[in-house]
């Protein structure tokens, strides 16, 4: 199987780095100082995401085997899911 790189292997590391982060330094500007004892589970929340960012980049590639169709797929999911999170927040 050859390696391809796509939009979702990076937010795959990106999750997987920012709950190691969230896990092992327990910082204030990720939690907030009122959810301070939360930490741990807002890492596992993050790897979570990481997983299921791993698992949609599988989906997807069996969907779309040409790369660059592959990366306007993943790209306009994380843009999609951005505005709805943007939506949602407020």
């Amino acid at each position: 199987m050859k390696f391809r790189l796509t939009p979702l292997n990076f937010a795959t590391a990106f999750f997987i780095v920012l709950a190691l982060i969230t896990w092992l330094y327990k910082p204030v500007s990720v939690t907030g100082n009122n959810l301070k004892q939360w930490t741990g589970t807002i890492a596992l929340v993050f790897f979570f995401f990481g997983i299921v960012a791993s698992f949609l980049d599988l989906i997807f590639r069996n969907f779309f085997p040409q790369t660059k169709t592959l990366w306007l797929v993943e790209m306009s999911f994380i843009l999609l899911t951005g505005v709805i999170y943007l939506l949602v927040r407020h």
